[in-house]
């Protein structure tokens, strides 16, 4: 399976972006799907979980209320749909097929996924 990410950009704090994830394959439909982003120097950070129907998502505390996860299942593209961005979502943003840990907010490693994409860049700035 492949994933491309695509939507990052420069945006200024207070602003909004929508990040999209093409998955190629016939089992997007039947997956849930996670986002996760890696700022500059730091670890691994779980964004947020969408099951395999779309009805159900999950978040990290400091992204509830300001970033949403959906998806298309007809289009195979997961979205994230961020508002309220802070200098501090600054990071590359990638779209994961989770293995574990679906839905808790818990540290994650790559290891935790099957397969991500290449990634978008994000970056919040005046």
């Amino acid at each position: 399976v492949q994933l491309v990410e695509s939507g990052g950009g420069l945006v200024q704090p207070g602003g909004s972006l929508r990040l999209s994830c093409v998955v190629s394959g016939d089992t997007f439909s039947n997956v849930g799907m996670s986002w996760v982003r890696q700022a500059p120097g730091k670890g691994l950070e779980w964004v947020g979980d969408i099951n395999s129907g779309g009805g159900v998502t999950y978040y990290a505390d400091s992204m509830k209320g300001r970033f949403t996860i959906s998806r298309d299942n007809a289009k195979n593209t997961l979205y994230l749909q961020m508002n309220s961005l802070k200098p501090e979502d600054t990071a590359v943003y990638y779209c994961a097929t989770p293995i574990r840990y679906f839905g808790l907010p818990r540290r994650r490693q790559w290891a935790d996924f099957g397969s991500w994409g290449q990634g978008t860049q994000v970056t919040v700035s005046s």
